[in-house]
C-alpha cells in the first residue's frame, strides 16, 4: 500500500532571483514528487513566501534529515523555513467559558474526522460544559480564575498543557485575557475568535450596541493571540449583511453562526499548515 504521507515546507525570505529553482531543485535531487506549490511576493515589503508539499513515498531523505539538508539552501537565501508532516496529528486543547456554539461546532467536526487533530482536554473557567466534554470522551479541567489568583491559575494551566503535550490552543469564546507570559509559551499557536465589531462595540453586549447604531453588517474574526489584545495576526474573517428588520436576537444568531464557521476555517488552515506569519500579518495559502 502506497504511503500517502507528505512533507510541507513553509518558507519566507527576502525576495530574490532563484528561490523557486533552488527549492524545487533540492526536491528533485532527492527524488521528491511535488503535489502542491504556492508562492506569493509582497512587492512593498520585498518579501517572498512559499508553501511546497511533496510525497514522502520514494523521497530519498529520511524525515529527520530533511531540515538539516535543506538548511544549506535556507542559509544561502536567508530563509525562515518550517517543516511539517501531513500525518502528524497535533494535540489541541479547547478553552471555553459558557458560550457553547463554537465548541459544539469544533467537536462535531472533530468527531466526523474533519479536524485532523487529537483533543485530549477541554479547559474552562466555568463548570457549565463538563457534560459536553464527557459526551465526547474528552477530559474536562475546571480552572476557575479570579483577579487575586490569576497568575497562579495560569501557571496551573501551563502545567496542564505540558502534561497533555499540547501543540495548539483554541479559544472557543473563552472569556479570559491571557497574560503575555502565557502567550509567549505558544507563539502563533493560540487561535481566538471574536465578533468583528471590536473595537467599535466592546463590552458584554456588543450586539445590543450595534443594533442601536443600526449596523448593516455583522462579522467575525479569527486570529492568533499575542500580547496585544485582539490585535494578533488575522487568519480568517467573514461578514454577513443585516438590515433594519433584524432584531438584537437575529444579530446575535447571525453573528454566532459566523463565529462558528470562521473559527473552524482558521483552525483547519492552521492544521493543514497553510498559514505563514510575517510580522503581524498572515499569508494563508489556498
Amino acid at each position: 500500500m502506497k504511503n500517502e504521507a507528505s512533507a510541507i515546507l513553509l518558507i519566507s525570505c527576502p525576495d530574490q532571483q532563484g528561490i523557486v529553482c533552488a527549492v524545487t531543485d533540492f526536491l528533485m535531487r532527492h527524488n521528491g514528487n511535488i503535489i502542491d506549490l504556492e508562492q506569493h511576493t509582497d512587492t512593498e515589503e520585498g518579501a517572498f513566501f512559499m508553501r511546497v508539499e511533496w510525497e514522502l513515498d520514494g523521497f530519498a531523505l529520511p524525515r529527520d534529515q530533511i531540515s538539516e539538508k535543506f538548511g544549506l539552501i535556507a542559509d544561502r537565501h536567508q530563509m525562515k523555513a518550517e517543516l511539517h508532516f501531513s500525518d502528524y496529528r497535533p494535540r489541541m486543547a479547547i478553552f471555553v467559558s459558557k458560550f457553547s456554539h463554537c465548541i459544539h461546532d469544533l467537536l462535531a467536526r472533530w468527531h466526523t474526522g474533519e479536524c485532523n487533530a487529537d483533543i485530549p482536554v477541554i479547559v474552562s473557567n466555568h463548570p457549565d460544559l463538563e457534560s459536553l466534554a464527557k459526551m465526547y470522551g474528552i477530559d474536562f479541567r475546571l480552572i476557575e480564575i479570579t483577579k487575586e489568583d490569576k497568575a497562579a491559575q495560569e501557571e496551573k494551566t501551563l502545567e496542564l498543557m505540558r502534561e497533555y503535550s499540547i501543540d495548539l490552543i483554541v479559544l472557543a469564546r473563552y472569556m479570559q485575557i491571557l497574560s503575555n507570559d502565557f502567550c509567549a509559551n505558544f507563539p502563533n499557536r493560540i487561535i481566538n475568535i471574536h465578533h468583528s465589531f471590536l473595537p467599535a462595540f466592546v463590552g458584554a453586549k456588543p450586539y445590543h450596541s450595534a443594533h442601536q447604531r443600526g449596523v448593516k453588517i455583522v462579522g467575525a474574526t479569527s486570529h492568533y493571540v499575542t500580547s496585544d489584545l485582539d490585535e494578533g495576526p488575522i487568519i480568517e474573517q467573514e461578514v454577513m449583511r443585516v438590515t433594519h428588520k433584524d432584531s438584537v436576537e437575529n444579530l446575535i444568531r447571525k453573528g454566532r453562526d459566523l463565529e462558528k464557521v470562521v473559527l473552524s476555517r482558521a483552525v483547519w488552515a492552521h492544521l493543514q499548515n497553510k498559514v505563514l506569519v510575517y510580522k503581524n500579518r498572515t499569508v494563508v495559502f489556498n
